[in-house]
């Protein structure tokens, strides 16, 4: 049985000037990760536009990400879509090129509980690997108890949720029965992790997975006041990329750390000339940001 814990980057996809999968880029970014000693990587999220590509274009990311992952690393494939039929297509795949597990956003859209259990219980039930649901308020504001949400961690191979929400205490209501829960804010990290998450899942991991693997091993070793320099310094890369729409930030971030990852997909814009050269003057105006920058784009 594969434990599901630790630091999972959520990847960034990177794309050519035509929207394209660029499977080299991919790579050097998946092997940057693990080399910083990831616990795993989640894919075709939110933060790898996977909404945003084609079926066929979202499976061979997925593939490339199981190709290129050590057997001891736990790949998530995110298999959420805007119908139900997609998403269980999506899952099948992702069992077939043995990711360990699926994960899927709430259908995007003023779905009732009742649509919303019916769209993971058709997930769930599409293959063996396990499901994680998403629970994120702004997504689906129908589920909105701990009640409702372990209603749908009942569902038959749903072995728990990426939980993105500031609501620590309905977190650890939701640890207390027995669910896999990764945090999903990462300026929080430590919060989720003392209040009893099993790892993190985000974007900024992109950035600077080391720092997320430092934090975890703190907090595993009970170093808490350690750990929490190490989120205030995660914090300090976070409070620059935050000032511009997140996705293009952090794949510009990455470009900067020396992996050309292109331009989000449309719609989602890409940062102008204008605040690139803000973010650039954020970045040298931080000590510790700066010196970050220049040890990820030498390596």
């Amino acid at each position: 049985m594969t434990k599901f814990q630790g630091i999972l980057p959520a990847m960034i996809t990177p794309f050519d000037a035509e929207g394209r999968f660029r499977a080299d880029a991919f790579e050097r970014l998946l092997d940057r990760c693990y080399s910083a000693g990831v616990d795993g990587v989640y894919v075709c999220g939110q933060t790898g536009e996977g909404l945003q590509q084609s079926g066929e274009q979202r499976k061979r990311v997925a593939e490339t990400a199981a190709k290129c992952s050590p057997e001891d690393k736990t790949v998530i494939v995110h298999t959420g879509a805007m119908s139900t039929a997609e998403a269980v297509d999506l899952t099948k795949h992702a069992a077939q090129i043995g990711a360990h597990a699926v994960s899927a956003l709430p259908p995007i859209g003023n779905y009732s509980f009742a649509e919303i259990k019916a769209y993971y219980t058709a997930i769930a039930s599409a293959s063996d690997i396990p499901l994680l649901i998403y629970y994120f308020p702004a997504f689906a504001p129908s589920v909105n108890t701990l009640d409702l949400i372990l209603e749908l961690c009942a569902i038959p191979n749903v072995c728990g949720l990426k939980f993105t929400s500031n609501d620590l205490f309905l977190l650890s209501e939701v640890k207390k029965s027995g669910a896999t829960v990764f945090y999903g804010t990462d300026e929080m990290l430590i919060a989720g992790l003392a209040m009893g998450a099993d790892g993190g899942i985000g974007s900024f991991y992109n950035v600077a997975p080391e720092l997320f693997v430092r934090l975890w091993a703190l907090t595993q070793q009970g170093q808490w006041e350690q750990a929490r320099t190490v989120q205030q310094q995660i914090n300090e890369m976070i409070a620059i990329g935050l000032r511009f729409p997140v996705h293009p930030a952090v794949k510009a971030m990455v470009a900067r750390r020396g992996i050309d990852c292109g331009e989000c997909l449309p719609p989602r814009r890409s940062l102008s000339k204008e605040e690139e050269a803000r973010m650039d003057e954020m970045i040298a105006g931080s000590d510790f940001v700066s010196a970050l920058f220049a040890r990820g784009a030498a390596q």
